[in-house]
């Protein structure tokens, strides 16, 4: 997999195709008086930034480790992951407080959208589930926080022209204070993704574990290993899209030191190999307890 080239050909597909729809929709909503598709516009034209964010994380992200940074890079996915949440909240507020302000302060004025912005949400529907679906199958290929969170992206776009397509519908059947009302239910649904992005981000950059079922399928490897008596100790961490795995393997104690050196090697690449998301596994060596027969056993 040339993960350079697919992250070049997603980047572009995510901002031309974003450019495009956000200026379809803004001129719909301008044309068609409706206020859900001038939001749902900014929410696109957000999305551009967005892509731009996660291109630029994954690139940094990919950088080998240095003397400054000899664990390398991949936290830096992360911030751009928490950045693209946070950008992703700030266009939520913005939508809510412009359907807010519309229904306290300027209902009496609010106008019956025509069909064009109904049309406009209709295809924005399909577009942006299509470059969700699109983006999220190579993010997870690539298991990249950034363009997973990019993808996300494309979905609450999705999301807010299925409430835009309801508000602008209703309000063309004499309910004209729907359209804001489906500018706060896109403010809901994105607020929301933007929560979970943010979360996921901030636990992979505090050293969160992998979680008990991925811990567990390692602990049943490495116990299989030859050589390998118990384990002592095993924690895992997060480290962006990257697992590090603090080790503690127990052995006869009756072997040479380059025996177990050699068991400790053994299961060191085994585990790096299997599991292609462990960056590096840091393995301690401890001699098996000695099982004595009790008198009158």
């Amino acid at each position: 997999m040339d993960e350079q080239r697919i992250i070049k050909k997603m980047s572009r597909v995510g901002i031309l195709g974003n450019v495009v729809l956000a200026a379809f929709k803004l001129l719909a909503g301008l044309l068609g008086h409706s206020g859900a598709m001038v939001s749902d516009a900014v929410h696109s034209l957000s999305d551009v930034f967005a892509t731009l964010i996660a291109w630029l994380g994954v690139r940094m992200a990919q950088r080998e480790g240095d003397k400054e940074h000899p664990y390398g890079h991949e936290r830096l996915e992360c911030v751009a992951s928490l950045t693209l949440g946070l950008i992703l909240a700030g266009t939520g507020l913005g939508i809510g407080y412009t359907g807010i302000r519309k229904l306290l302060f300027e209902r009496g004025s609010i106008e019956i959208p025509t069909m064009l912005p109904l049309i406009a949400a209709l295809i924005s529907i399909v577009v942006k589930e299509a470059m969700y679906r699109y983006t999220m199958h190579y993010a997870k290929l690539m298991d990249s926080a950034a363009f997973k969170a990019d993808a996300w992206h494309h979905r609450s776009d999705a999301l807010s022209s299925i409430g835009s397509f309801a508000g602008i519908g209703l309000a063309k059947l004499g309910l004209p204070f729907m359209d804001p009302v489906a500018s706060l239910l896109i403010c809901v649904f994105i607020l929301k993704i933007a929560y979970e992005i943010m979360q996921d981000a901030i636990n992979k950059m505090l050293d969160t574990s992998c979680g008990s079922e991925t811990e567990q399928q390692i602990r049943e490897f490495i116990e299989a290993q030859q050589g390998v008596e118990q384990i002592d100790l095993l924690h895992t961490r997060q480290f962006g899209n990257k697992i590090y795995i603090d080790l503690e393997i127990a052995v006869k104690r009756d072997i040479s030191l380059i025996d177990a050196h050699t068991i400790a090697e053994r299961v060191h690449d085994a585990v790096e190999q299997h599991f292609t998301n462990v960056k590096h596994v840091m393995i301690h060596v401890n001699p098996a307890e000695e099982h004595t027969e009790q008198p009158g056993a």
